[in-house]
């Protein structure tokens, strides 16, 4: 089987879907791999070093879709509409390609792959089960942005997260606030402890209330009605507005009280629920900050706006889209790792590829093959949308 790794073109992604630390362990397990030619530099990998361990660079980004019986990259056509655009061309039916494709959010885009034939597997969808822990390419990506979200922070903030002990004074320590105890949260959590800020977090789920004071922070518990937060892939699933504006009021005098509020409530293919109101911002201490990891899924506070960084009523609020492509070193080596560990269950003992396969890894994450959607999920949110755009042209 043959691998191809062409180079993203979504402006400022500047990881890469192989590395070459995981290149040699391709070549023993019989898969081939080629690179596109600068397809690392950004994120500190040389052709040559690809080259060193067995990997191969494609002479163009056609002749690598050409060879490739499965392509990965970081963002497909799903997660990039714009430039991703001009790769329908070079993929065909059969084809595998394999990364994050935003299935449940472009289904326009991702019923047009499926029509070209295209086998899509989609990085976010991997089951969160302990036997696919390894491939939770979404995980892995989460625990660098809540690093990153947690150092926005403190850039931003005209304080010090520490306690301060000094001759001219004793520094109070920072507050902050974390909402959302997934693993973009928990890292937050950590990052902030190690920086010295004093940390309150607050999920739906009370199951995660030891993960969260094991980290030396305060769980804060409200008295809401019970709901399931998890769909049975693990992910989080929206609950109804009428939980959510009770949360909200209750929210009120935690958030006013910290000195940052890092929100990381994110439902895939879901508008993000709104757990920050402008009356909460309107109330914070000026000077204060709010991080919002949920911006691309048009954020957790009422006045983020993604990509930017702006103030209202001396509270900044930062919308970042893409922290992980902001340490693209790393975040590249762990997403390699995720897409070769998924990529061994799709190759037979002979080296060849193989998806007539009943594995629940890969079915879980499988989006489109033989030229029909075959998730369930996708498939239901396809139907939904269709069912709704029928009833608004009947009304």
């Amino acid at each position: 089987m043959i691998l191809g790794v062409p180079r993203e073109t979504y402006p400022g992604e500047f990881r890469v879907a192989a590395t070459p630390g995981v290149a040699q362990g391709y070549g023993k397990t019989g898969v081939e791999l080629i690179v596109e030619s600068g397809a690392g530099q950004n994120a500190g990998f040389s052709d040559e070093q690809y080259v060193e361990k067995g990997a191969k660079i494609a002479s163009s980004r056609s002749d690598l879709f050409a060879k490739a019986d499965v392509i990965a990259q970081v963002r497909t056509f799903g997660a990039n509409a714009v430039e991703g655009r001009v790769d329908l061309d070079l993929l065909r039916a059969g084809q595998a390609l394999v990364g994050f494709a935003d299935p449940l959010g472009a289904l326009d885009r991702t019923e047009e792959l499926a029509r070209r034939g295209v086998v899509l597997l989609a990085t976010e969808l991997v089951p969160r089960i302990t036997r696919a822990q390894n491939m939770d390419a979404l995980s892995s990506m989460a625990t660098i942005a809540g690093y990153k979200a947690s150092l926005l922070a403190a850039m931003h903030l005209p304080k010090m997260f520490p306690l301060m002990m000094t001759a001219a004074g004793t520094m109070k320590p920072a507050g902050v606030l974390v909402l959302g105890a997934g693993v973009a949260g928990l890292q937050a959590i950590a990052t902030c402890r190690r920086l010295g800020a004093v940390v309150r977090a607050y999920d739906v789920r009370s199951a995660v209330k030891e993960q969260v004071e094991s980290l030396g922070a305060k769980f804060l518990e409200m008295d809401l009605p019970a709901e399931e937060a998890e769909d049975k892939g693990g992910y989080a699933k929206a609950l109804g507005e009428e939980f959510y504006a009770k949360q909200r009021e209750m929210m009120l005098a935690a958030v006013e009280e910290n000195d940052v509020v890092i929100t990381t409530a994110a439902v895939p293919g879901k508008k993000a629920p709104i757990l920050v109101t402008a009356e909460m911002v309107g109330r914070m201490r000026r000077g204060s900050v709010v991080v919002d990891l949920a911006a691309e899924r048009g954020g957790n506070c009422e006045l983020t706006r993604p990509d930017e960084t702006v103030v209202q009523k001396g509270v900044t609020i930062v919308g970042p889209t893409n922290l992980p492509a902001t340490v693209p070193h790393h975040a590249s080596q762990m997403y390699a790792r995720n897409i070769a560990n998924l990529v061994a269950l799709m190759v037979d003992d002979d080296g060849a590829l193989d998806l007539g396969t009943d594995d629940e890894v890969i079915t879980g994450c499988l989006v489109s093959k033989d030229g029909a959607i075959v998730h369930p999920m996708v498939r239901e949110a396809i139907d939904a949308t269709r069912g709704a755009a029928e009833r608004g042209r009947t009304d």
